[in-house]
């Protein structure tokens, strides 16, 4: 099942005033940088920016292509007196949460995992968009495309002299994350949702958590997640709690109380559950209640 982009012609951005906050800027070091979105849900994610030497290397591109056209006049006014190009995108996970407004930067190479790449090169489906995201609506029209994937990365390595990227499994089966050591942060991108409820519908909920266990490992100081606020380790702590818990818990039943108990987006932890299940019985199959979800059965 497809949750991400794919290609197609380049479509105008026809938009409508779908957000009622802006991203607000935040500096984690020496030429880092996230732009966070205020609202705490699936369908609201956040970009990264780490200025190099050679020109600026950006973190995801948002859910919407007008969201992502924001980001990119922010990241201009920053640094228009560096008079550098932007001249990578690293895509976290293929799902539109995160690829939405790749058009936004379509100059650029574009690095994602090899299965990120794979999904991004098949159609894209508006409609499963839309019942996925339907305060977003607007944004997925019939013509609705995103920005595929140029350069694959397999395993990990330095990108540039200030970003190393990392491959890891969990939201899907292969995730990128970007870590900038000098400044101890790693933007975690799809593997993290703090404040909000991850969604594992072909991922595997007890990797994910061994591969936020190996995030919090890494001795970064900041966490910049795909959804929520920026965090630390204790955060990643509280989702490798809430997978594991999904793990253990019988499909159908209710999870126990947790930090968890106050996100964002509840609706997926059926499908979560669901997940964990299928994939201990050997069945990795799209869980039912995910395509109940969307409304395809």
């Amino acid at each position: 099942m497809r949750l991400g982009g794919g290609r197609g012609r380049r479509g105008r951005d026809r938009d409508g005033p779908l957000y009622t906050d802006a991203l607000y800027q935040v500096e984690l070091g020496r030429g880092v940088f996230a732009w966070i979105d205020p609202e705490p849900s699936f369908g609201h994610s956040n970009v990264g920016l780490v200025v190099d030497a050679d020109g600026l290397t950006v973190i995801d591109t948002a859910a919407t292509p007008q969201r992502g056209a924001e980001a990119r006049a922010a990241m201009e006014a920053l640094t228009v007196d560096l008079g550098l190009p932007i001249k990578r995108v690293l895509l976290s996970s293929s799902r539109v949460a995160f690829t939405g407004g790749g058009t936004a930067f379509w100059p650029a190479a574009y690095y994602g995992t090899d299965q990120v790449s794979d999904q991004l090169d098949e159609p894209a489906n508006p409609e499963v968009f839309r019942r996925l995201l339907p305060e977003l609506a607007a944004a997925y029209h019939d013509e609705f495309v995103t920005r595929p994937v140029t350069h694959t990365v397999s395993e990990s390595a330095w990108l540039t002299p200030a970003v190393e990227l990392v491959c890891l499994p969990g939201e899907g089966p292969a995730n990128l994350v970007a870590v900038v050591p000098a400044a101890g942060v790693v933007f975690a991108g799809a593997l993290a949702s703090f404040g909000v409820t991850p969604l594992a519908f072909d991922g595997d909920p007890l990797a994910w958590a061994e591969s936020l266990d190996a995030l919090a490992g890494l001795g970064a100081t900041t966490v910049v997640p795909g959804h929520g606020p920026p965090g630390g380790t204790a955060d990643l702590a509280d989702q490798a709690a809430y997978l594991r818990a999904c793990a253990a818990t019988t499909s159908g039943a209710a999870l126990p109380p947790g930090p968890w108990d106050h996100w964002t987006d509840r609706r997926f932890d059926p499908v979560n559950t669901e997940r964990a299940g299928r994939l201990a019985a050997g069945d990795p199959t799209v869980p039912q209640t995910m395509l109940e979800l969307l409304g395809l059965r």
